[in-house]
This record gives structure tokens, C-alpha cells and sequence, in this order.
């Protein structure tokens, strides 16, 4: 049986899009199996074991080889990016094994890696494997890393030290704060890694990426017409997207959103590792208090000050400590406040769901386009501050969370972006823009839609 190997970083939203892409593969192309290359780190990064799980039991045309995990002490590096991608690096012996494995009892027709997975390529080569990037942030963020070589050798300054605006093909301008965040300091290893990952997306024989050609069409247009790549060739583009996970229909949460109007509830949730200090909790519950709104808040345990604790599962939170004296009685007429976790997806696509504030991941970003909702954009890190800009300034799918200099957002700010989503006028357009969107990522995704035929497309060259 023809097989393809997908190979994604361990982060839970990395993780997640990835089997995304090997379902539909599955599901419309059923002579190939998929098999997963899982590295399963003693760190937190979510809850990536019951997910793996979850996934073996439901779908058998999907199985995942996990490769053996390799001790480090988190205490040793400057921050999450900088462990995982040491713990790739030190994977690769067990890459080899395991698709030289693989191909003695079946023919591996890709090798699909994420873009943190770079350092296996020169294995696939060895093994004469084609391989293919699957990136898993949108087609804008993807012009940029393209476009990123060409920006360094142009520049001696690290963007956290720039003053002007970034300008890269198929982009708004980009302030530089709002650079991908190992981006900002040329000086730190990240920058440099992420430098190295740049230059090998343009060798790979494809690029797949989880978006759909009208949502992005200029930076999918400058990718395609070769604007992003100095002096070399852009591998082929194939926009397969939007990729969202089914959603689960059993939570508390959701036979409480049962009980409330039509589109009156401002959903807040911010990834699978974004949290806040017990401050800014504070500062959150008291401006959705003043906004009137009814919401829906997903809440997480503060991060420990302690460095080793950024690598541990938090405990649950406890709200009466986190959350003003009272807020949880006073409100709980018209809001719902939910410890750890709720299933989005679900939760989006309820009718009780008007607007979403949200860090801006790209799953989170397509599960809100897929439902039709609009966002207000509180990015946390990675890539997020700049999709802000892009979902701002291009996408017109949300307004602008403001932080102050200290980089707290004040009740102030969040009672007048919750105000400004539910009830304004820019709001209202927001909506439109949203449901317009939510009509064309379900074309691109039916049978003649752009989506399909760029899979059907790629799956006849493998």
C-alpha cells in the first residue's frame, strides 16, 4: 500500500492541523495509509498523548510511530523554541530508523515535514524521498518566511532595534514589534534556526499549506509568482485549507450556550499554552463586567515565575482567587467562566456565538472564518502579533486588543473592544466580511471547490 509519512513538531496546534491534512487525505484518496512520526516530549505541550490516543482509536487509516524521546533539561535553553528544536536535531538517528523501517513493507510515496522538522530533510534525501513542507500557519505568514533571507541580508539590525515599517511582496506593512517573535533578535539561536528554515523551504518539491486562495489571494499570488524566493525557484503552493478538526459536542459549556439569544455571546479563549497573569485576569473579568455582554471565558492557570515550571502541565485554576471577589455570582446570569478548556470548534459554531476574542493562532483564525464569526485580536506569542496585523489591516476580520506600554490590556480596553464587536458599527461590518468568508472557505473545501483540486492535484503527483 502506498503511504504517506507526515512528520509534525510536537506543539499540540502543530500536531492537530497535521493529522487534519492525513484525514483528508484519507478520506477522499482511501488507497493510501498515513503514518505519523510522533515525538511526545516529557514537557507540556498540551495535551498531545490523549489527543494521539483519541485519534488511533477513531481512525484506523491513521497510525503513529512514536519515536523515542530524548531526555533534556528544560533549565538549559533560552525558551520552548530552542528545546524542540534541539530535541529535532537529536531526533534524527531515530527519523532514519524509522522511515528506512517504514519502507520495508511500504512504499512511501511523501515525506511531508513541518517546517521545525527541517533538519530531516537531509535524511529523506538520503533515503531519494521527496519531501514537502505542510506549513501550518496561513499563506501571508508563509510569504514572510520566504521573503525572510532576502530581509536579513538586506538589514544589519535586529527588528526589536528597527524604526521603520517591514515591507515583504503580498503584505501589509508590518511594524517590527509584530515580527514572528523568535524573529525579533538577530543575536539569539532562534533567529538564527528559523534563518536556516527559510532557506530550505524553497528546496523542498512542495510547499501544502492550511488556507484557501480567497482569503489570502495577494500573498498567495506574490508566493506562486515567485516575488518572495531572491534569485531562486518557489516549489509549487498547494492551498488545501481551511483544516479544521471536528468539534466535540459534549460540555457543560455548550448546554449553557443552549440558554442564550442569538449571537450574544463573546467567546474568550487563547490556545492551548496562552496565559495571563492573575492582573490581567483581573483587569479581563472586570471589563467584560462593564461591557453588559454575555460571554463565555476559558480561564488558565497564571505561569509560575519559575523557569522550570514553563515545561509542566499548570494545575487547574482556582477562579475565586484568580477573579474579583464576587465576579462569578454577579455575572453568572450572562456569563460562564470554564476552567482549562472548551471544544472550540463547537463552541464557534454555536448560535449563541457573536464574536471572538481570541490570541490568533491559525487553527483558532480558521475555526472562526469557517464559522463566520468575528475576532477581536489579542495576540500572546509566535506568530500571532502578526497575524493581528494581517487580520486587521487585510483580512478585515477583526479589530485591534490595544496594550498599554507595560503590556497589560486595561478593563477599559476590553469593555470597548467587547462593545465595539457586539454592538457597533464596526462590528457589524466585521460580521459581514465574516460570513462572507465562512461562504467561501466552505466552496473552496466542496467538491469543485480550489481546495479539493489543489489536493486532487497533489496527490496525482504522488
Amino acid at each position: 500500500m502506498a503511504t504517506i509519512v507526515l512528520y509534525p513538531s510536537p506543539g499540540m496546534g502543530h500536531l492537530i492541523s497535521m493529522v487534519e491534512l492525513g484525514k483528508l487525505v484519507t478520506k477522499h484518496h482511501p488507497s493510501y495509509s498515513i503514518i505519523v512520526l510522533t515525538l511526545i516530549p516529557s514537557f507540556n505541550t498540551g495535551a498531545t498523548a490523549a489527543y494521539v490516543r483519541h485519534v488511533s482509536a477513531t481512525f484506523p487509516a491513521i497510525t503513529f510511530h512514536h519515536l523515542p524521546d530524548i531526555p533534556l533539561d528544560p533549565l538549559l535553553y533560552p525558551s520552548m523554541e530552542a528545546i524542540i528544536f534541539d530535541l529535532i536535531r537529536r531526533s534524527n538517528p531515530n527519523v532514519e530508523r524509522a522511515l528506512t523501517s517504514i519502507s520495508l513493507s511500504s512504499n512511501i510515496s511523501a515525506f511531508v515535514i513541518d517546517l521545525f522538522c527541517t533538519p530531516a530533510m537531509p535524511i529523506a534525501e538520503k533515503l531519494n524521498m521527496d519531501v514537502y513542507y505542510f506549513f501550518t500557519s496561513g499563506a501571508c505568514c508563509l510569504a514572510l518566511f520566504l521573503y525572510f533571507p532576502t530581509i536579513h541580508k538586506n538589514t544589519t539590525k535586529s527588528f526589536k532595534d528597527v524604526n521603520t515599517l517591514i515591507r515583504a511582496p503580498g503584505l501589509p506593512p508590518i511594524p517590527p514589534l509584530a515580527m514572528v517573535t523568535p524573529l525579533l533578535d538577530r543575536t539569539c539561536s532562534d533567529y538564527s534556526d528559523f534563518l536556516v528554515f527559510s532557506e530550505h523551504l524553497p528546496k523542498s518539491k512542495g510547499i501544502i499549506i492550511n488556507t484557501f486562495e480567497s482569503l489570502e489571494p495577494k500573498a498567495i499570488k506574490a508566493i506562486i509568482d515567485g516575488e518572495c524566493v531572491s534569485g531562486g525557484l518557489t516549489p509549487p503552493l498547494y492551498c488545501i485549507g481551511p483544516l479544521v478538526a471536528g468539534g466535540d459536542g459534549l460540555h457543560e459549556c455548550l448546554n449553557w450556550l443552549n440558554s442564550q439569544p442569538s449571537r450574544s455571546v463573546v467567546y474568550l479563549c487563547f490556545g492551548s499554552l496562552g496565559v495571563f497573569s492573575s492582573d490581567q485576569l483581573k483587569e479581563i473579568a472586570i471589563g467584560l463586567e462593564k461591557s453588559g455582554h454575555r460571554f463565555l471565558w476559558v480561564v488558565r492557570t497564571p505561569p509560575s515565575n519559575k523557569k522550570e515550571d514553563r515545561f509542566v502541565r499548570p494545575p487547574e485554576p482556582d477562579l475565586d482567587m484568580l477573579l474579583p471577589e464576587g465576579f462569578v455570582n454577579r455575572t453568572k446570569d450572562k456569563g460562564l467562566v470554564v476552567k482549562t478548556w472548551a471544544p472550540q470548534v463547537a463552541v464557534l459554531n454555536h448560535e449563541s456565538i457573536g464574536g471572538f476574542v481570541t490570541h490568533c493562532g491559525w487553527n483558532s483564525v480558521l475555526e472562526a472564518v469557517t464559522a463566520g464569526v468575528p475576532m477581536v485580536a489579542w495576540p500572546l506569542y509566535a506568530e500571532q502579533k502578526f497575524n493581528k496585523v494581517v487580520l486587521v489591516e487585510d483580512m478585515k476580520l477583526a479589530i485591534p486588543m490595544d496594550e498599554s506600554d507595560g503590556g497589560m490590556v486595561s478593563a477599559k480596553e476590553v469593555e470597548k473592544r467587547v462593545r465595539q464587536l457586539m454592538e457597533g458599527e464596526e462590528g457589524q461590518a466585521l460580521k459581514e466580511v465574516a460570513k462572507a468568508r465562512q461562504k467561501e472557505a466552505a466552496m473552496a473545501m466542496a467538491d469543485c471547490g480550489s481546495s479539493r483540486a489543489a489536493l486532487a492535484k497533489l496527490v496525482a503527483l504522488w
